[in-house]
């Protein structure tokens, strides 16, 4: 008796475990909680404009002057990729009954994780239709993945990628994909070195200006 009553607690706790250390193996956990520490202490607008994704999302500095009469609100969160938006997205997205929500990812997952256009394209989708489900009638809007010059060499995937999501919203009810690369370019064709830092992956405010024109109209 007393072994099999053994053999019940281990498995019982076996099982708990995953369930319990999922979120806190994550490398994003602390910048989550960072976020909902910052909204006890002051809570975000109600029903917002709610962007995320990796850091080009979270580095945007002032999102509200960049769009001045619009209820915006920034929980963007570096080097993350299209599947961890997912794994949060209950936290980061639908915690603040968005009235619309914009999306930058995949940028990570093509060079960082070294993932396929097909893969990162699956990965959005999978964090849509999730969107979708729990927010069927809130806009969603994807932007583009950028070219950035450091990371040159992956350029013919991001383009394959984006060319992938872009076909299957178009698809989709209040879905949209927004292409902000050709506001990156100069007359030769070539991103604008002044759009980035010195690292040429991160971009300085006047980058954010050659995208927040073409995002404003697809706000709203």
């Amino acid at each position: 008796m007393n072994q099999l009553r053994n053999a019940f607690f281990l498995s019982f706790f076996t099982l708990l475990i995953p369930c319990c250390t999922t979120a806190q193996d994550n490398k994003f956990e602390s910048e989550i909680q960072a976020f909902e520490a910052k909204d006890k202490q002051s809570p975000p607008p109600k029903n917002p404009i709610l962007f995320t994704g990796s850091s080009s999302i979270r580095l945007w500095p002032d999102l509200q002057q960049y769009f001045p009469g619009k209820v915006v609100l920034n929980r963007g969160f570096g080097g993350s990729v299209l599947s961890d938006v997912r794994y949060f997205a209950d936290r980061v997205i639908l915690a603040y009954k968005p009235k619309q929500v914009i999306v930058y990812a995949g940028e990570n997952d093509i060079a960082s994780s070294k993932l396929s256009a097909q893969q990162t394209y699956e990965n959005f989708v999978d964090l849509f239709q999730y969107v979708r489900k729990k927010l069927p009638k809130v806009p969603f809007v994807f932007i583009a993945i950028k070219l950035s010059p450091s990371r040159r060499q992956y350029w013919p995937v991001v383009n394959e990628a984006n060319q992938l999501i872009s076909q299957f919203l178009r698809k989709q009810r209040k879905a949209t994909f927004v292409d902000i690369r050709p506001s990156m370019l100069g007359p030769d064709g070539q991103p604008v070195p002044a759009l980035f830092k010195s690292d040429s992956l991160h971009m300085t405010d006047a980058g954010y200006q050659r995208w927040a024109p073409v995002l404003k109209p697809y706000l709203k």
